[in-house]
């Protein structure tokens, strides 16, 4: 996981690519809940009592996802993407910006801005075996701090849940503090291994 991160995606998204085409798709169980994850909606309150909405992405986002990417520091992209990497191939793009919201689903935190609504942040998680996915954030720099981390995984947390999935995994910096801190308070159940450059974290969903 990169910043607020997704190990292989977001690490190495070329070669989570080659993985991904090379697998089959990962059906996740059907759920009793009704809940769809393409149409997702909530609202939340900033710690500094701004509105924050979270959605589902959508094609329409794309021009704004990627000028908040574009506008992030060094810092946050290196502890996103595990290098400063702020230019991405066709297929990276397409990988990123196409979501089906069975295998891979991928929420978005506007807030408004001199009366314009903007990316805060994002989350998303990815299928990597059946129960089991691989989840990932990044949150613009002016707007760390707020729970806007903490936030999204609680509401990919419910649509993993609603999906059957019972198992969030993320590879973390181990100087990226704040995003350890953020599934360490999250309530889940939590366990860590330290390897040499990075902390791979699971979270259990019940």
């Amino acid at each position: 996981m990169r910043q607020f991160g997704i190990g292989r995606i977001a690490a190495s998204v070329r070669d989570w690519i080659g993985a991904a085409a090379a697998r089959e798709p990962v059906a996740a169980p059907a759920s009793p809940a009704v809940l769809e994850p393409a149409s997702y909606a909530a609202a939340e309150t900033l710690r500094d009592g701004r509105a924050l909405d979270i959605r589902a992405f959508r094609p329409g986002d794309k021009a704004e996802l990627e000028a908040a990417v574009g506008g992030v520091s060094t810092q946050t992209l290196y502890r996103r993407f595990f290098t400063v990497k702020r230019h991405f191939s066709e297929r990276e793009r397409e990988f990123f910006l196409n979501v089906d919201f069975v295998d891979q689903v991928a929420l978005m935190a506007w807030a408004e801005e001199a009366g314009r609504k903007v990316i805060a942040g994002g989350g998303r998680y990815v299928v990597v075996a059946p129960g089991k996915a691989e989840v990932a954030f990044m949150v613009v720099d002016r707007y760390q701090g707020q729970g806007i981390g903490a936030a999204l995984l609680r509401h990919l947390a419910a649509v993993a849940r609603a999906a059957g999935l019972h198992e969030l995994m993320a590879e973390v910096l181990p100087e990226n503090k704040p995003m350890l801190k953020v599934f360490a308070k999250s309530g889940l159940p939590m366990t860590t291994i330290n390897q040499h450059e990075v902390v791979q974290v699971s979270l259990k969903l019940g």
